[in-house]
């Protein structure tokens, strides 16, 4: 409702549609979420990541022919430059998060490129990042546990060689397509805090390096894309399965919140839950440790009451447990969100730059008004 003054505030932009996409479609009362056209769960189940970056960022799902051709195209760009592997060295103690913003930023320097805006070179260069993003987040690890970093093995696919990078040695077939899946789920997903953030940054005709490098920001708030990590975190403190309805029930009593729960969008259950939730349950059977997913479970049903409020449980629930039973360290959590996104804020970036204009909202002021200016020597 309009204010004293006629102003109807939308406080975070909520309900607020800033432009028209081809992108992604998002129905948050029944929990469908679609990518150009495409169910979700079509393709977490039927499809690979590659062809999804090739759906979002070429329009459509590629053939045999275009689709090994595009491999290739993604396998060769997976090195980085020697003075971006040097800075991620410089700034090994950085949260991982912080190194991924810094070494996006450096690698503009070394992309040919960088200063042409057009789709084409922008589809080009967001390939590029989606390649090389692995490699930096890969060999960051490695560096700071005073680790060699592994070379990318372009005979293994981009999830399998993420892991085989972090690792050092090649991951089972499962585990490839446990990470194949989980860049699937977050490749995007419509005017999002960071995809917003990257827009706003293409709306002043900067280039899509400096708009991907704000989205890492935007994703590294806890109110974004931490809560994998914060489950995670949450799990341990419970301890057992038989602690988690106790737990639930005093964190929201004081006032806290049960991480991996709501969605600003979603009133019902997040669509990408499910295909993690099954694959986070056999993990844990298969690497003899089921209590993790277990405390999961009852902590879920411990939040049952809630659902009819619209709160369910979300794409980070079970996310933090596969990233954990695949030993991958808790603060890389968000990196691998980032890596699974960037195909998606190119593509904001993208319909940004192909009809522009400068986002600038407006804020009702509500300060004092016409003050009189006294000189600094008549000030007590």
């Amino acid at each position: 409702m309009p204010d004293a003054s006629g102003i109807e505030l939308k406080r975070g932009l909520s309900g607020v549609y800033l432009d028209r996409t081809e992108s992604c479609f998002i129905d948050g009362e029944v929990g469908k979420l679609l990518y150009r056209g495409y169910n979700i769960h079509d393709l977490a189940e039927k499809s690979s990541f590659e062809e999804v970056v090739h759906l979002l960022l070429k329009e459509t799902l590629p053939n045999s022919d275009e689709l090994n051709t595009f491999d290739r195209e993604l396998r060769h760009d997976r090195t980085i430059p020697a003075p971006v592997l040097e800075i991620i060295s410089q700034v090994k103690d950085a949260h991982p998060m912080d190194v991924l913003r810094t070494a996006i930023s450096a690698l503009a320097a070394f992309d040919p490129d960088v200063r042409d805006n057009s789709i084409e070179a922008t589809i080009r260069k967001g390939l590029r990042l989606t390649a090389k993003a692995p490699t930096i987040v890969a060999a960051h690890d490695r560096i700071r546990k005073g680790l060699e970093p592994v070379e990318p093995n372009p005979n293994l696919t981009h999830a399998g060689n993420f892991l085989y990078m972090l690792f050092g040695k090649e991951p089972t077939e499962e585990e490839t397509k446990l990470m194949d899946v989980d860049f699937i789920l977050h490749a995007e997903h419509g005017a999002n805090a960071s995809a917003f953030t990257a827009r706003v940054v293409a709306s002043t005709n900067s280039d899509l390096h400096s708009a991907v490098v704000a989205g890492v920001g935007a994703l590294k708030g806890p109110a974004h894309g931490g809560a994998a990590e914060e489950v995670m975190t949450m799990s341990e403190e419970i301890g057992s399965p038989e602690n988690a309805d106790e737990y639930a029930r005093n964190l929201l009593d004081n006032g806290g919140r049960v991480m991996g729960f709501g969605h600003r969008v979603y009133k019902a259950e997040d669509p990408r839950a499910g295909h993690l939730r099954d694959r986070s349950q056999k993990l844990g059977d298969a690497k003899g440790q089921p209590q993790w997913f277990e405390i999961l479970s009852h902590l879920q049903e411990a939040m049952k009451p809630y659902q009819a409020k619209g709160i369910h449980v979300n794409v980070d629930f079970f996310a933090g447990s596969i990233y954990y039973l695949l030993d991958i360290p808790d603060d890389t959590f968000i990196s691998i969100f980032a890596l699974g996104r960037i195909p998606g804020w190119t593509l904001n970036v993208v319909e940004q730059y192909s009809r522009n204009m400068l986002i600038r909202p407006l804020m009702e002021y509500t300060g004092p008004m016409d003050l009189e200016y006294v000189p600094l020597s008549e000030r007590g």
